[in-house]
């Protein structure tokens, strides 16, 4: 084998002529790279200058001083930003929503106002509505943002018994958390808008579930029978009572009836004891008259004798009388 050496002959004049260009080209390149940003629509563009605060740019092509003069940051003032406790989710194109919890237990363990633990699961949904108080009155405004959502979670948390927090109680402690949230976050002018804060899930913690969900099982048993019994209690109460008042009413409706018709008789024997004493004779044979019609009509056959019964009356055809009357 033999060895070859070969020499590559640069001419110094050729460099002298395009060595500028080169650069210049690079240089135009790197400004070009550097000074020109791209804003996107949900977007807005910070301009720091030299380290200071600049100008607050709309969403399109901008152009900034190049080489590090000046910096540009992109803050997503129209998007819905969201924070998740004791859990992560991934949301991969295509894919179903994976749900991660373990190692996130620190996050959701909470101390509950009655001594007991819960394991709750939370997400907090918020906007960016102040880019400037956003970059500079809070430093790591996210992180802090979540500091102060657990913090205001853990407090609103430690004020409930852990029925309420389990069970009838949750979305207030959802609104109260991004009530808490909201003014905490006007105090420390960090420009974000607390739009939700919603519970994801509130569990005992796994040792002692079994005895959490036996409780409430209970409790759920003992509201469905009081339900029962108020439902039997509300039919059976109103008919005693309609069927109590429909006695008492016809009592009073008997006692009423008998004393008037007590009253009508005594008034009735009073005039008749009045037209007595005026004319003995004549009430007398009316009263005598007056009773005997009623009292024929229920007799069956009738014989009419004289008072010594030595004559009887032949004809005296009361049956068919009878009869004949309606």
């Amino acid at each position: 084998m033999e060895d070859r050496n070969y020499e590559v002959n640069i001419d110094p004049d050729w460099i002298k002529k395009f060595a500028p260009r080169i650069i210049g080209g690079f240089i135009l390149l790197a400004a070009v790279v550097t000074g020109v940003k791209t804003v996107g629509p949900e977007e807005e563009g910070v301009v720091i200058q030299l380290g200071k605060y600049n100008r607050t740019v709309d969403p399109g092509l901008n152009f900034i001083v190049p080489f590090g003069v000046e910096r540009m940051f992109k803050i997503p003032v129209q998007r819905q930003l969201k924070q998740e406790f004791g859990f992560r989710s991934t949301d991969s194109s295509g894919a179903p929503t994976q749900y991660t919890k373990s190692s996130y237990g620190d996050e959701s363990m909470m101390l509950t106002g009655d001594l007991n633990l819960s394991d709750v699961e939370w997400v907090v949904q918020y906007r960016i509505v102040d880019s400037y108080r956003y970059l500079f009155r809070v430093r790591n405004a996210e992180k802090t943002l979540r500091d102060m959502s657990e913090a205001a979670m853990r407090k609103i948390v430690g004020d409930r018994t852990v029925n309420e927090v389990l069970t009838v109680g949750r979305q207030e402690v959802a609104s109260s958390v991004e009530v808490l949230l909201q003014r905490m976050c006007d105090e420390y002018e960090n420009g974000i808008r607390i739009d939700q804060v919603v519970l994801q899930d509130v569990n005992p913690p796994e040792p002692v579930k079994p005895s959490f969900n036996a409780v409430n099982q209970a409790q759920q048993e003992r509201e469905t029978l009081i339900n029962q019994a108020e439902a039997e209690y509300n039919r059976v109460i109103p008919r005693a009572r309609g069927e109590a008042e429909e006695t008492i009413q016809l009592a009073e409706a008997y006692a009423l009836n008998r004393v008037n018709r007590a009253k009508g008789e005594a008034e009735r024997f009073t005039s008749l004891f009045d037209a007595y004493v005026k004319a003995p004779e004549v009430t007398k044979q009316r009263i005598y008259l007056e009773t005997m019609e009623r009292v024929l009509p229920k007799i069956g056959n009738k014989i009419i004798v004289d008072e010594k019964g030595n004559n009887v009356l032949p004809l005296l055809n009361i049956d068919k009388v009878k009869t004949n009357t309606p």
